[in-house]
């Protein structure tokens, strides 16, 4: 009796969380809306909302702050995603979108668009998904033999990560002039992003959690081990190879949409697994509803802290990035 008691104490809990989670993503969204150069009223935002009259800062909101929020929002929640499932799969607290490529290869595609055909930005998102989806089928293949294993998979990712960042480096080199406009990209920023990237990373999104919904259930039965999950009849190699698909869509087009924006990836699953356990079918939407909050707010941060300078994005991820690192090896989970 008392083990069901604790059962569902655990399970309210954890319900209660994904919960605030989701009340802590409508505060940032609230906030990312009224702060930054300028200050909005919450009475003109309500106003604006509600259309009960016309209000001064109507352009603001809705051609610039609503836009770049829900840019944030899904890019957060995509790079949340990607990371929580290449964790399951590599069984690794500090797998992310990088660690096996994804990230470079978007970025060393999307950096041969912003360089070399400036002129044909509307390239850039399925460019920057070719990109890393062909850096997943090499990894794959350089970390094959008789199955994959999660360790060759990141050892592979790792080394190929490094071939693709000397390649990005070669384009800076050898194109310094055009460098300037790709500051941003190479940081992870949302300076300027409206409503065509609203357009571009949304079906992305959309589809990409729903098939890492559809697969719940498979990466809680890889949670039990391989040769346990192989007993129930699941297809190892199958998921590990589809799930990790489903990561480099979503990364991909996030890596496209904001640039090469770290930590994210890294920070949000870990801290959702810390907080509501390992089972995907709350850890799943932890993640999402964490992922989407903590972007904006960056952001948020990140335009107030010096303003009327903007800083990237990318810079407050860092900051709060290296100390999670530093907190993981201070917890021996590397």
């Amino acid at each position: 009796m008392n083990e069901k008691h604790a059962l569902r104490d655990r399970a309210s809990w954890k319900g209660f969380m994904v919960a605030s989670f989701a009340i802590l993503l409508v505060i940032s969204i609230v906030f990312s809306i009224r702060f930054g150069s300028v200050k909005i009223p919450f009475l003109e935002i309500w106003s604006t909302f509600s259309g009960n009259l016309e209000s001064e800062f109507q352009n603001i909101i809705w051609n610039i702050r609503i836009p770049r929020t829900i840019v944030a929002i899904l890019a957060g929640a995509n790079l949340a995603v990607a990371g929580v499932l290449l964790q399951g799969i590599m069984k690794n607290p500090l797998a992310d979108p990088s660690i096996i490529g994804v990230s470079s290869g978007a970025g060393l595609a999307g950096m041969i668009i912003l360089i070399l055909y400036p002129h044909l930005p509307h390239l850039l998102t399925p460019v920057a998904f070719i990109g890393a989806t062909i850096v997943a089928f090499i990894v794959y293949a350089l970390a094959w033999e008789k199955g994959i294993a999660p360790t060759r998979i990141i050892l592979a990712g790792v080394a190929v990560s490094a071939f693709l960042g000397s390649g990005i480096s070669a384009l800076m080199v050898f194109y310094s002039d055009r460098v300037q406009g790709t500051i941003d990209f190479m940081v992870g920023g949302l300076s300027a992003r409206s409503w065509p990237e609203v357009e571009v990373i949304l079906p992305y999104s959309i589809l990409g959690i729903l098939l890492a919904i559809i697969g719940i259930r498979r990466m809680n039965l890889l949670m039990l081990g391989d040769r346990t999950a192989r007993s129930l009849g699941a297809r190892v190699e199958w998921i590990r190879f589809t799930m990790t698909a489903v990561a480099t869509l979503l990364a991909a087009s996030a890596v496209s949409v904001v640039g090469l924006l770290g930590f994210v990836g890294l920070i949000v699953p870990h801290t959702a697994r810390l907080i509501v356990g390992n089972d995907y079918r709350v850890l799943l939407p932890a993640s999402i509803f964490l992922g989407a909050a903590i972007l904006p707010a960056s952001d948020t941060i990140a335009r107030i802290m010096f303003a009327p300078i903007e800083l990237p994005v990318g810079v407050i991820m860092g900051a709060l990035g290296a100390p999670f690192f530093l907190y993981l090896l201070r917890r021996k989970m590397v």
